[in-house]
């Protein structure tokens, strides 16, 4: 035979859930308290006045590295545009005049909103044509336009103050055959 079995909770006071309400407000009302006098588990920063310091593993956004003559290293192999899971890298490449280079960007362009910082480009540059060592965290923009980064404002970006590693006395690229 079945037995029938009570269930816990079928008072009024449970099924309006009474009891419940109380201990949230219970919780609530101690956090205030303690919030109120103590500030010890308080986790908001007053933002204009105090800010909180980068990471100093914060690489930062995107740069281009350029030639001693100015031109960018970057010779379009569409490495690093391959290797960016966020697929964010977008390059047009046009041929050199100069007969030992082969390939330069016409266009470098980069969307900030879709880039996930992940740095896999920096990693997959045979030329070590972009870094990421800026230090420069992305700032807000009013629409999708501003966000992205043309060649012209990566070329002009600068390094973090920190010593950046520079391949300037090591092997040149395989890949720009100067």
């Amino acid at each position: 035979m079945a037995k029938v079995m009570q269930r816990i909770g079928d008072g009024f006071a449970e099924r309006v859930y009474l009891p419940a309400i109380f201990e949230g407000l219970k919780i609530t009302t101690r956090h205030f308290v303690n919030n109120l006098f103590g500030r010890k588990e308080t986790v908001t920063i007053s933002y204009p006045d105090v800010k909180i310091p980068y990471s100093p593993r914060w690489r930062g956004q995107h740069r281009l590295l350029q030639r001693d003559d100015g031109d960018p290293r970057c010779v379009a192999c569409f490495m690093c545009s391959t290797a960016c899971p966020a697929k964010c890298i977008h390059i047009v490449a046009g041929e050199h005049e100069d007969t030992g280079r082969e390939k330069f960007p016409i266009r470098f362009e980069i969307d900030e909103l879709r880039c996930i910082y992940c740095g896999m480009c920096e990693e997959a540059c045979p030329c070590d044509a972009i870094r990421m060592d800026t230090g420069i965290h992305a700032a807000p923009v009013y629409d999708r336009d501003s966000a992205w980064v043309r060649k012209e404002q990566l070329l002009a970006r600068k390094a973090r103050d920190y010593q950046v590693r520079d391949n300037a006395e090591g092997p040149p690229c395989a890949v720009s055959h100067r």
